[in-house]
């Protein structure tokens, strides 16, 4: 395990900082884009993206990493869904098109940490390593620009499922990926019908009592490690549930997921942490079986008619929504 204690922990700015700024800032010149809504920040946490896997949204997570940038790029568990694969072999381009992409980041100077989590266990064998400039730990270290430490870790370790019946979450990651699947055609209809985006998992995890109280011990667990440690707060993943809040004088911060939540956390080029997410307003493609009977809707949900002739509208960019601001 990765010592993260104040005596042997090196500094950030000693392991981590970029040649051109030891405190970590970038330069705002370098921010700007064609689009308007590019991004630049001083760090991003991604976790639980779960690629090899059908349900993981490898083509939104690659536009987010296409119009954001960061000096520090955190991994923080269960990027490649070790489980699954073992299963079946799933790997589409759009998987391999998201490696490439970190991969690229890390040659042109962003500083990507991989932390290991459950799905993705058999990183913890090469803990220290670097790959493509990747450096593979359990657990890490961050010092804001405000100077708070936060303890950066997947989760895993305080899931007493994971912990103590290992079985039991493989038959739950197994039923999950049922219940995704399902929920994707559930949405494909709702979006044809013109209603927005409903998560029956969401729905499950706020609603059912034993899921409510699951979610609550992850968390206190998880701040009660950081207060015990001396650490300002905690990022972790996980669980899939976006999440900023103080938990008795500890910031617990939870990045969420790609494969329901689509969301990411940040630091901004002042310190200031924040839950971004993202989402594109551009229908998915339409069942083959389905596309016939859909095309007329279609056509005139996407399309103005201008003299007699259906003209179509531009595609929307994708929306960045902000939310549970930390000062």
């Amino acid at each position: 395990m990765f010592d993260v204690s104040p005596d042997h922990l090196p500094k950030q700015s000693e392991k981590l900082a970029p040649p051109s700024d030891a405190r970590g800032h970038a330069d705002a010149s370098s921010t700007s884009s064609p689009h308007g809504w590019d991004a630049r920040y001083r760090a991003i946490w991604i976790s639980d993206l779960h690629l090899g896997t059908p349900g993981c949204q490898a083509e939104k997570l690659l536009d987010f990493l296409k119009h954001t940038e960061s000096t520090y790029l955190y991994l923080v568990g269960d990027i490649i869904d070790g489980w699954a694969l073992r299963r079946r072999w799933f790997w589409h381009q759009s998987h391999n098109d998201v490696v490439q992409k970190i991969l690229r980041k890390s040659r042109k100077g962003t500083f990507v940490t991989y932390i290991a989590g459950n799905h993705d266990e058999a990183a913890r064998h090469f803990l220290g390593l670097a790959f493509g400039g990747i450096v593979i730990e359990d657990e890490v270290v961050h010092i804001t620009e405000r100077g708070k430490r936060l303890l950066v870790l997947h989760g895993d370790r305080f899931d007493g499922v994971i912990q103590c019946a290992k079985w039991l979450a493989y038959l739950g990651d197994q039923a999950y990926t049922v219940m995704l699947k399902v929920n994707q055609w559930f949405n494909w209809a709702r979006r044809h019908a013109g209603l927005p985006y409903w998560s029956l998992s969401q729905y499950l995890k706020h609603k059912v009592k034993n899921a409510v109280s699951y979610i609550t011990s992850f968390e206190v667990a998880l701040a009660r490690e950081a207060r015990t440690r001396d650490f300002d707060g905690v990022v972790c993943g996980h669980i899939h549930q976006p999440e900023i809040r103080e938990i008795n004088g500890v910031t617990y911060c939870n990045d969420g997921d790609w494969v329901e939540s689509l969301s990411a956390l940040v630091e901004t080029m002042d310190g200031e942490l924040k839950l971004v997410y993202w989402h594109e307003s551009a229908p998915s493609a339409v069942p083959t079986l389905l596309a016939p009977i859909l095309a007329t809707k279609e056509r005139n949900a996407n399309s103005v008619t201008v003299g007699g002739r259906h003209v179509p509208l531009p595609a929307p960019a994708p929306a960045i929504a902000r939310s549970s601001l930390l000062s």
